[in-house]
Order: C-alpha cells, then sequence, then structure tokens
C-alpha cells in the first residue's frame, strides 16, 4: 500500500504543478473566464484519457488467457519499469525548465487555437501523468499486491497530495520541489526495480529466461521473503532471499 500511496502522491504533485503553472499564466495574462474555464476542461479531458486507458488495460487483459495473458502482464511489468526510469531521467534534465516550456506551449497554443489549444496542452500535460500512474499501479497490483490495497493507496495518496498542495497554496512554503523530486525520483527507481525483479520472476517460472544458478545465495536465515520486513523490501527493492544468477544480473545491469 505505501508504494502505492507514494507514487500517486508523486504524480498527483506533478500534475497540481502543471495545472497550476498554467492557472498562474492564465492570470497574470489577464485572459477570460471562458480560457479558465477552457483549463478545467482540459483537466477533465485529461483525466478521463487516463481513465480510458486503464478500463483498455483491463478490457485486453479479461480478453487473453493462459500464456498470451502472462505475456501481456509482463510486458505491462517491463513497461511500467521503464517509464518509471524515463520520467525520473526526463525530470532530472528538464525539471528546471518544465514551468518555463509549459508557458511557452500554452502561449503559442493560446495565440494560434484560442480555447481549444489551451484545453488541448492541458488535456495532454494531465493524461500523461494520469497515465503514467494508471501503468505503474497496474504493474504494482501484478506484483501479487492485492487490488483493493493498492486502490487504498492510491486514494490516500491523491488525499496527501491536495493536502500538500493546500499546505503549500496557504503560504506555508517549506516544501523545496527540487529536492522533493530528487528524493522521490531516487524511491521510484527503487519501485522500479521492483517490478523488474517481479517480471524477470515471470519471465524464469515461465521458462522464457534462464535461471542459470537458482538459488545464486540464501539469506532467508537474515530476512524470510514472507516477513513483514521481506515483504517490504521486496515491494521497494524487489528484495529477494533466494534470488537465482538470472535476477542477479538484471540487477547488476540496471
Amino acid at each position: 500500500m505505501l508504494n502505492s500511496l507514494f507514487i500517486v502522491w508523486r504524480e498527483s504533485i506533478e500534475a497540481m504543478l502543471v495545472i497550476g503553472v498554467l492557472y498562474a499564466w492564465l492570470k497574470r495574462n489577464d485572459h477570460s473566464g471562458s480560457d479558465m474555464r477552457a483549463l478545467w476542461i482540459g483537466v477533465g479531458a485529461g483525466l478521463g484519457l487516463a481513465v480510458a486507458l486503464g478500463w483498455a488495460i483491463l478490457a485486453v487483459q479479461n480478453e487473453l488467457a493462459g500464456e498470451a495473458l502472462e505475456w501481456f502482464q509482463t510486458a505491462m511489468l517491463f513497461i511500467a519499469a521503464a517509464l518509471i526510469v524515463q520520467m525520473v531521467w526526463w525530470m532530472q534534465k528538464h525539471g528546471r525548465e518544465m514551468k518555463q516550456s509549459l508557458e511557452r506551449e500554452v502561449t503559442r497554443a493560446a495565440a494560434r487555437f484560442g480555447m481549444i489549444g489551451i484545453a488541448a496542452i492541458a488535456a495532454l500535460a494531465i493524461a500523461r501523468e494520469g497515465a503514467e500512474t494508471v501503468i505503474f499501479l497496474y504493474g504494482m497490483q501484478l506484483e501479487e499486491q492485492h487490488g483493493v490495497v493498492v486502490a487504498i493507496g492510491a486514494g490516500a495518496g491523491m488525499i496527501l497530495a491536495a493536502l500538500t498542495a493546500w499546505t503549500v497554496n496557504r503560504g506555508l512554503r517549506y516544501l523545496d520541489y527540487r529536492q522533493f523530486f530528487r528524493v522521490s525520483g531516487f524511491l521510484l527507481l527503487l519501485f522500479a526495480v521492483a517490478l523488474l525483479a517481479t517480471g524477470t520472476d515471470r519471465m524464469i517460472g515461465m521458462g522464457w529466461l534462464p535461471p542459470m544458478i537458482d538459488p545464486f545465495w540464501d539469506t532467508s536465515t537474515l530476512i524470510e521473503d514472507g516477513s513483514t520486513s521481506g515483504i517490504l523490501l521486496s515491494a521497494f527493492t524487489g528484495y529477494r532471499a533466494r534470488p537465482s544468477l538470472m535476477l542477479v544480473a538484471v540487477y547488476v545491469a540496471y
């Protein structure tokens, strides 16, 4: 639950920052109320696109069975891990320029397409954050985590993000966004390797990858997989008490 809470909290804060940048730009440029409505229409459309993606993923899953379902779910685990790495990499390179980049895009879009351009910029930005969140949560649910637990964590993350945005907006500006994204990015990279470990285990279990040596070591006397600490380490770092050499090699490569 903690990892889904953290990811939704982090992604929601990023989405709220995007909305805040666009809202401030519209206020600063004295745009009409119709432009503000376009912003919120775009936000709603972006959320709708993210929900549609979640529905599509579940619809595809329900149509598959056997090995095809295993392939689909395993592919989603690797896609989720790759998206996390890409997102952290992008934020590290472009995070400082995100505000200026968004303002340039919305300036061009408003000049060329008016309300439709403003709504489209908002929709695409929110849809990206929402789509990433949907894929991350689906991947976590595949890590043998109960769907209800993941949903509770996601709901708590949204509430926490709203409270965070409210406190910052009220003037309690103790949140250093640069430091926040640096620390959260590091934690996200740990979540990514947990998804990668689950996907690798699935491929070994189905015979798509050779285990080579299994187990390569055994630390179950220190931390057993089924213990509370073992479950937490597995969810956050992909820990295995008895990893195969193939899994260790994937870790090293990552």
